[in-house]
């Protein structure tokens, strides 16, 4: 065991080196661990008060360590690799399944020198693992960034002490699944909170019932959402689309193919804009909402609706925010975020109806042109607490994102011209 510690190991694997202050009084609900590929630096942020910062070694050429938020997945004091001959691990903080993690190694050269891992200093690696929980926001960039405080009236804020009791059971918002990593992953309703026991008061904390912070992903809608609403409606006008999940299987064709005939629509692609207009006005719906909000919590799914983004030609660009302290005797979250780098290739812009020309909105922008409905917030009030995230981009890459996750968002540079 000895001898694989000092083989240095070329696997993402621990030096000294870090400067360590106490977590707040969250618990580390609330860090953020910042992580600069350009600097091969770390600092942990408490809002926007910096507690700890360490040199690392990301990975090298052929073995890069992938740019986006994260969070850590699983927690292991030793832990040695199933990809790189068992090489040793100690301290590991997982953020993806397929490999990647914070870990000790005792080589850290603050350049790039891993298989992907970032490597951490011996003691600042022990130090975080004390300091951080399940969970916690690990953001990866290239060029360093910065959390700074946020403002706007599309953020949310908590639910005051006055709701309290089934204030969940209001917004009929709709079950449904995620296919990712090759796995349909049902989506469950939020449960209604619990009433407070006969003769008792209850607390902020105990209204709220929390299990974890929220992760909350606001995006474009993709196919799948269109999928289900078309299922929806052909089951509505009297043809058997099966259940509305979103994937086209046999029954989902064949009612696309009955309402086609019925019509008198072309046949071909299954999906085409003649088709959707047409099905639309069938059914008596307006066009479908052009973005998507979805809240995850415990690395589960919870619940999901539409929402609207303005000037949807335009790219959003990639945000991240968390709420850093929350009053919910006030009703008021306090937010920090950063603003990532994310370069959306052409046929990912054409496929969303966006004009790479245009400039990304920064982040108060950004936020003024999204518009959750009142259902939507309602929920996220009353769940919301120190921790709960936002991750606002164009694009989401489902990829990582799976069981036993959060919203794993990765970016991509702008390719330097």
């Amino acid at each position: 065991m000895m001898k694989r510690f000092t083989l240095g190991l070329l696997v993402c694997a621990a030096t000294i080196s870090g400067v360590c202050a106490p977590a707040s009084a969250d618990d580390g609900r609330a860090l953020q661990i910042y992580v600069s590929k350009a600097t091969q630096s770390l600092v942990v942020y408490d809002g926007d008060a910096v507690v700890a910062t360490s040199r690392v070694s990301t990975g090298k050429a052929g073995h890069t360590t992938p740019s986006g938020v994260f969070s850590i997945l699983q927690k292991q004091r030793y832990h040695e690799s199933n990809i790189y001959s068992d090489a040793p691990m100690p301290w590991m903080q997982r953020l993806t399944w397929s490999g990647i993690a914070l870990h000790e190694s005792n080589s850290v050269p603050r350049h790039a020198a891993s298989h992907g891992c970032v490597r951490l200093p011996a003691n600042f690696a022990h130090s975080l693992y004390r300091m951080t929980k399940t969970g916690a926001h690990v953001i990866i960039t290239d060029d360093e960034v910065t959390p700074r405080p946020v403002y706007s009236p599309t953020l949310f804020n908590p639910a005051g002490t006055q709701t309290q009791g089934e204030a969940l059971s209001d917004a009929d918002l709709r079950p449904t699944s995620i296919q990712a990593n090759g796995s349909i992953i049902e989506v469950a309703m939020a449960k209604p909170l619990p009433k407070p026991a006969a003769g008792s008061a209850a607390s902020p904390k105990a209204a709220a019932a929390h299990e974890a912070p929220l992760r909350i992903l606001i995006t474009r809608r993709d196919m799948r959402e269109t999928v289900h609403d078309v299922q929806d409606m052909l089951t509505e006008l009297g043809f058997d689309a099966g259940t509305p999940d979103g994937v086209i299987g046999s029954k989902t064709r064949s009612a696309i193919a009955g309402y086609k005939r019925w019509k008198k629509l072309p046949e071909g692609p299954q999906i085409t804009t003649a088709f959707l207009d047409a099905l639309h006005e069938s059914a008596g719906r307006s066009a479908a909402p052009n973005g998507q909000l979805l809240v995850r919590q415990n690395f589960r799914p919870v619940f999901e609706g539409p929402i609207e983004i303005a000037d949807p030609q335009r790219p959003l660009g990639t945000h991240f925010l968390e709420a850093t302290h929350v009053d919910r005797a006030a009703g008021k979250a306090d937010w920090h975020g950063v603003t990532m780098d994310n370069y959306i290739p052409s046929p990912t812009a054409r496929r969303l109806g966006i004009d790479t020309d245009s400039q990304a909105s920064d982040m108060e922008e950004a936020l003024s042109r999204i518009t959750v409905p009142g259902d939507l917030r309602a929920k996220i009030a009353t769940l919301l607490d120190a921790g709960s995230s936002i991750t606002i981009t164009d694009a989401s890459d489902p990829r990582e994102t799976g069981r036993g996750t959060d919203f794993i968002t990765m970016t991509r540079p702008t390719p330097r011209s």
